[in-house]
């Protein structure tokens, strides 16, 4: 949680650009990431964030503070925008055009094996459902709690233990095949 959050949001609340500035600054790495593995293209995942946080900054008046933490808020319109974002499209991912992230100075052999063992991890998420690909997107990936998963789902926590649970079984039997 960022320091003096509560201060920030009211102060974004109150209409303070500099205050959603520093609001932005911290979640947009977290916010780019999980859409950038949920869509797996560097540009539209740009797109979306942008749009995500214009969302933010056009809706955090009606924000209120309920026990849920302001990275939930953000969650929640991102799932969202990228909920609208295939159903205008219609269009399917295709796992070859995904980018690869981008890796530490190593050698050419482990970069190779690194991106294939990268894209077949990426194969087995998307073969999940929506809700375990989320669940593991937002534990996994981008560090968050079960109690903070749940509150961004609005489902009980022992809901998102469940569906951690089976989404890493699912993953273990996926990624124990070889062909992905």
């Amino acid at each position: 949680m960022l320091d003096g959050e509560e201060n920030l949001i009211t102060d974004a609340i109150r209409g303070e650009a500099s205050a959603f500035g520093l609001l932005y600054d911290y979640y947009q790495p977290k916010i780019y990431r999980f859409i950038f593995f949920k869509t797996g293209r560097r540009e539209e995942a740009e797109d979306l964030t942008h749009q995500v946080f214009l969302n933010a900054w056009q809706n955090v008046k009606n924000y209120k503070f309920q026990g849920f933490p302001f990275s939930s808020w953000l969650y929640q319109i991102a799932r969202n925008q990228i909920i609208d974002h295939y159903r205008t499209r219609k269009e399917t991912l295709n796992i070859e055009n995904v980018d690869e992230p981008e890796t530490v100075d190593i050698s050419i052999e482990d970069k190779m094996d690194f991106g294939l063992e990268i894209k077949r991890v990426k194969k087995a998420i998307l073969a999940l459902n929506e809700e375990q690909q989320d669940v593991i997107i937002m534990r996994f990936i981008d560090d968050l709690s079960p109690k903070e998963i749940s509150l961004t789902l609005d489902k009980p926590e022992s809901t998102i233990r469940v569906l951690q649970h089976r989404a890493i079984k699912t993953l273990q039997k996926l990624l124990e095949i070889k062909e992905i």
